[in-house]
């Protein structure tokens, strides 16, 4: 094995879930850097900490609306009319908390594109 692939498989045994999980799915759309198709993950974030400080809270709701997205129960409606409607994206329940969590922790790596 060389020694790039052994850092590989170390960095990924150690790596948080919800990082790999967020980098591997959110980031397509929320960057940290820039807002294209969506708002930044950060912007989201900031919203939905500032209604729910609370982590149990925040990862509950954010999970629950992300398994069906809609407009009367986001708290970004100005958003929502900039960039529409985030899709259903068929994720599963204890996925979206471990995604969740993560934004929650905030310490979310640089995602530009």
């Amino acid at each position: 094995m060389s020694r790039y692939t052994f850092l590989l498989l170390t960095n990924l045994a150690f790596a948080d879930n919800g990082s790999l999980l967020f980098n591997g799915n959110c980031a397509t759309c929320h960057f940290t850097d820039k807002a294209s198709s969506a708002p930044t993950i950060h912007q989201v974030r900031q919203r939905y900490l500032k209604a729910f400080p609370d982590k149990k809270d925040f990862v509950e709701y954010m999970s629950n609306w992300v398994v069906k997205p809609n407009k009367e129960t986001s708290l970004m409606h100005d958003m929502i009319d900039k960039y529409g409607l985030m899709p259903e994206l068929g994720y599963d329940k204890s996925t979206l908390k471990e995604i969740t969590t993560y934004i929650y922790k905030g310490d979310i790596k640089a995602t530009t594109k």
